[in-house]
């Protein structure tokens, strides 16, 4: 499953520019199987009224509530979104947040392949945001209505076995690990058995966003780890030192045995470490003054999946991904982003520069 080295710099930036808008282009034939951990992200959103007389807290004066998918199911929306096709495969509970989930996915979105059961739970993150007549609205509290996690390893070994004809006509893979136990190293490893016995001799990605576990998956194409999970697995700090990152990152590269590892950074921007190749750091898009980080990891590996598999080197891939991950944080809530405005992320930001470390 080797992919194509990183296309560094090309020679100018109008060079530059039209390969990223062209690979923006190509995403509307891909196809991309999402296979993960589905969450109902609920938000209910409201007015402050006053300080309640029970105790030291304020009233909030209901307005809506609306419940969008998370997890597996955002970075699912946002294949489609970018204009993409995407197959999503998980588990629903048959309660109404189940149902409320699935029909909050994109109309290219395929959720056929969604197991739904009345014996499951819908794990539910429910966001409270409230603000005043001339405020915008913050969270302020968040309540988690966990499901029955960890899942039965039965569940996933059923998973496991169905996986084979699900990769034959996709152009990529994205596995999206929550911590449910649905995604596992021998699933993972029958989707990359998958991939290669496909007819259609074309290698594929396989990619993984795993937030506790990444260490227990080997030999996929590339993750894209935060650096808080970074630090978790590996149990170190980074403390903002440059040479402490680069150590993590070429450690993730060789104990994962991956192609590439693009670790986001937050207001820091990303960092992109592959084999045999300078780190390359490049720099946030937009402002540092962030709106919402909710869902911004399920945009950026959509994104990075989709450009993987229209042709793009790492490198092209983490920029485009880079610009998606940037406009998504100044939107509130569990949200996407659309492949116009990737592509006017392009257009208006193609003098960015880039620096390189040495290994």
């Amino acid at each position: 499953m080797l992919l194509r080295r990183s296309i560094h710099p090309l020679s100018g930036e109008a060079e530059r520019r039209d390969r990223l808008l062209a690979l923006v282009d190509g995403f509307g034939s891909r196809r991309i199987l999402v296979i993960g951990d589905l969450i109902a992200d609920e938000f209910i959103y409201g007015e402050i009224a006053r300080v309640s007389r029970e105790a030291p807290v304020l009233i909030l004066r209901y307005d809506a509530t609306a419940v969008v998918a998370g997890g597996a199911g955002n970075a699912a929306n946002n294949v489609a979104a970018l204009g993409g096709r995407a197959r999503i495969v998980g588990l629903a509970g048959g309660d109404a947040e189940g149902r409320r989930l699935l029909t909050s996915f994109h109309p290219r979105v395929d959720r056929a392949h969604v197991i739904r059961t009345r014996g499951y739970r819908t794990p539910i993150k429910t966001r409270i945001l409230a603000g005043g007549i001339h405020a915008a609205r913050q969270q302020v509290v968040r309540i988690d209505r966990d499901s029955d996690w960890p899942l039965d390893e039965r569940i996933s070994a059923a998973l496991t076995r169905k996986i084979g004809p699900l990769v034959e006509d996709c152009d990529a893979v994205l596995l999206s690990d929550y911590g449910s136990g649905l995604i596992t190293p021998p699933l993972a490893d029958a989707v990359r058995r998958g991939v290669a016995r496909r007819l259609r001799r074309r290698s594929i990605p396989v990619l993984i966003d795993s937030r506790y576990r990444l260490l227990d998956f080997r030999g996929l194409t590339t993750c894209t780890p935060n650096e808080s999970e970074v630090e978790a697995v590996l149990g170190i700090r980074l403390d903002d030192d440059p040479k402490a990152l680069e150590r993590a990152g070429r450690l993730l590269l060789r104990r994962t045995g991956m192609q590439a590892v693009l670790v986001t950074r937050g207001s820091r921007g990303m960092a992109l470490f592959e084999r045999k190749q300078r780190t390359a750091h490049i720099p946030i898009f937009g402002s540092d003054e962030v709106t919402d980080v909710t869902g911004a990891g399920d945009t950026v590996i959509a994104t990075f999946a989709l450009a993987l598999s229209a042709g793009a080197s790492f490198y092209e891939a983490a920029r485009l991904a880079n610009y998606a991950g940037g406009l998504v944080v100044m939107k509130r809530g569990t949200a996407t982003v659309s492949s116009s405005e990737l592509s006017d992320a392009v257009r208006s930001a193609h003098q960015e520069s880039i620096s390189y470390d040495s290994e």
